[in-house]
């Protein structure tokens, strides 16, 4: 595999947790039973609805990695969970839904916007890397719209 997933850092879901508040925004934090699969941006697990525990919360996924902010609404679990190993490849539960995989250049240039409803992610990722303007990829529901995780080549 020539590429890692990353999942939204510890230290930033420990501090939701426990301000119940959004990091850089200082927004609420919404606490609910979940009442859809998510999944959740830490273990990118997707959620037992109906049984646990989510906190929904404002987050910029180009934190740190441009300078152009551009957040919008995620899910993390309430109870602690173990952060998504980034050699794991794409989560498994996640390729049975459709996802949108965009690769970004300098400048949170969007490059390639591509579509996948059959499972196929790491083909998608694989030809937008192929291109040399791309430095990173995001992947997120097709359906909600949402960000799910990044994308970095080794």
């Amino acid at each position: 595999m020539s590429f890692r997933v990353i999942a939204i850092p510890t230290k930033v879901v420990e501090l939701v947790r426990s301000t119940m508040r959004s990091p850089g925004y200082g927004h609420p934090a919404h606490l609910e039973v979940a009442a859809g699969y998510g999944p959740c941006r830490h273990c990118l697990r997707t959620f037992d609805v109906g049984a646990e525990n989510r906190i929904l919360f404002t987050y910029d996924p180009f934190h740190g990695v441009e300078r152009l902010p551009l957040p919008g609404p995620v899910f993390i679990h309430a109870n602690p969970c173990a952060r998504f190993d980034e050699r794991g490849g794409v989560p498994e539960t996640l390729r049975h839904h459709r996802l949108t995989i965009a690769g970004y250049g300098a400048g949170r240039r969007l490059c390639s916007e591509q579509y996948v409803t059959d499972g196929n992610v790491e083909g998608v990722i694989d030809r937008l890397f192929a291109n040399s303007d791309i430095r990173y990829i995001h992947v997120r529901d097709t359906d909600a719209g949402c960000y799910d995780f990044r994308v970095e080549r080794y």
